[in-house]
């Protein structure tokens, strides 16, 4: 997932005018305007990188005279106490964009961070994790930059680039024959020949119907671990399989290790928590 110049500079403009309004009332009454300041961002714990482009560009949108060093890429691992940013110039922008700049780097370096630590826990299989749908509204694009920034795989990005078939579809094909699965697969290769087409099994039986009508992947929704070798050995190579629900870093290894390719997990997007990461003028 790249991200471009332009929705990143479109993000941070409606965030800078959500926060300032008609100005930063603290600043421009206490804070010289002429003043210069040194201000150092820092990481207060360890955390996987995503977001200091922008960072970056909210400073700029507020001045072009702000000198700015970045010392860590979007990706990389920081250690706590390390500096990330270090920006001079003009203290009125660098009070006035502070908490729209920490604001993204704190959040999408926390996606990155919880991705992480799931790609470290199943380190060594063949197994990828994904991320889902379960997004911030808006921020789409953005979450999913920040999964790849820690080392996840990015699964479709909404309900347009892929064919999902879940239990709600099935629900709805249940009087078709031979099966609501074959029905469904066969209708999204004839509308959409060029979409891969995934089906969500809930039942052995439903995987084996899924590996019959041609799935590219099957997700295996909630299944346990006997239950999902199993499925590994119906599907015995004929489509790729994912496996999703209730997944935690205590359990997404043993996941991992029944074989499946991909573990799709929601939390990394919807319940990662935005990592501490602070802005301090050096005296």
């Amino acid at each position: 997932m790249k991200l471009s110049v332009t929705e990143i500079r479109t993000a941070v403009k409606t965030a800078l005018a959500e926060d300032l309004g008609n100005g930063d009332a603290t600043t421009i009454a206490t804070v010289p305007k002429n003043l210069t300041a040194l201000a150092l961002m820092r990481a207060r714990e360890p955390l996987s990188v995503a977001g200091i482009e922008f960072v970056e560009t909210a400073f700029r949108q507020l001045s072009r005279k702000l000198k700015i060093e970045k010392l860590v890429r979007d990706g990389q691992r920081a250690k706590a106490g390390e500096t990330l940013l270090k920006i001079s110039g003009p203290a009125h922008a660098i009070l006035s964009a502070e908490r729209v700049a920490l604001n993204f780097v704190q959040r999408l370096s926390g996606v990155a961070t919880a991705t992480a630590q799931f790609v470290t826990a199943v380190h060594g299989t063949q197994t990828k994790i994904l991320d889902t749908r379960k997004t911030t509204p808006g921020w789409r694009r953005f979450e999913k930059f920040a999964v790849a920034c820690g080392g996840g795989k990015n699964h479709r990005i909404g309900l347009f680039d892929m064919i999902l078939i879940k239990d709600n579809h099935l629900a709805a094909l249940r009087n078709e024959k031979p099966n609501a699965i074959a029905a469904a697969v066969t209708r999204a290769r004839q509308k959409f020949p060029k979409l891969k087409v995934e089906v969500e099994a809930d039942t052995l039986e439903q995987v084996s119907q899924a590996a019959d009508a041609g799935a590219d992947i099957i997700l295996l929704d909630n299944m346990n671990l006997k239950q999902l070798r199993a499925a590994v050995k119906i599907v015995n190579g004929r489509a790729q399989i994912e496996a999703s629900g209730g997944v935690n870093l205590k359990t997404v290894r043993a996941i991992a290790q029944t074989g499946v390719d991909f573990i799709s997990i929601g939390a990394i997007t919807h319940s990662a928590r935005a990592v501490d990461i602070g802005l301090d003028f050096e005296s």
